[in-house]
């Protein structure tokens, strides 16, 4: 069974995460423990609320060298929700521009939509040569969210040849933005894969394949 730590750090859905990846054959173990969550086959950050407050949380428990550490030695991390946004540059929510663990460039900005949050389910355009979507081709996923990343730039025009872009899969809710991403070692949905029944449950075990 592959090892699967999901990182305590004050915020996320940690039991639903366990129970997910318990149930599709993972051996989970939900703590704070820096060691443990680099030496697991698989890391998972969830994260529920505020950018500023998860990264505060974040940084109490040094999960931004155990993530640097990790994916330098390609480690693979799931980040989930608002576990996602923190991998980006930065977070903007009420005023309040946080710096994220800049994983990637990119901001977290409130979605321009007539509704929000937005709550529910919704279908997402899946890149081809995804592995973490593998199969699930027009199923839906459930979200939770009003704030996302509107625009990414990393694997525009200038990215060198030599680099393979990361593979963006994107959602729309009044407009476009980021609902998951794969780029080497380190991946991440704005959905919840925990909640999102059988869909969820195969994008989870989608990536429980790619841990060594």
């Amino acid at each position: 069974m592959k090892k699967v730590v999901v990182l305590d750090y004050g915020s996320g859905n940690l039991r639903s995460a366990e129970r997910a990846l318990a149930r599709v054959g993972a051996d989970v173990t939900v703590t704070a423990d820096a060691q443990q969550a680099l030496d697991a086959d698989g890391l998972v950050v969830p994260g529920v609320g505020a950018f500023a407050a998860c990264m505060q949380g974040l940084r109490a428990v040094d999960g931004p060298r155990v993530i640097g550490r990790r994916l330098a030695g390609g480690r693979p991390v799931l980040g989930i929700c608002v576990g996602m946004q923190i991998l980006f540059e930065r977070g903007v929510e009420h005023g309040h521009d946080a710096e994220g663990c800049g994983e990637w460039p990119g901001v977290v900005e409130q979605l321009k939509a007539p509704v929000l949050p937005h709550m529910g389910w919704n279908t997402v355009e899946s890149p081809q040569g995804s592995v973490l979507f593998d199969g699930l081709a027009d199923q839906r996923f459930y979200f939770v969210h009003s704030y996302g990343v509107r625009d990414f730039p990393l694997g525009s025009d200038g990215t060198p040849s030599r680099i393979k872009p990361p593979l963006v899969t994107w959602a729309e809710h009044g407009d476009r933005f980021v609902a998951g991403v794969e780029n080497g070692a380190l991946s991440a949905t704005q959905f919840h894969p925990e909640k999102s029944g059988d869909a969820g449950a195969q994008l989870l075990r989608n990536w429980l394949d790619t841990l060594d």
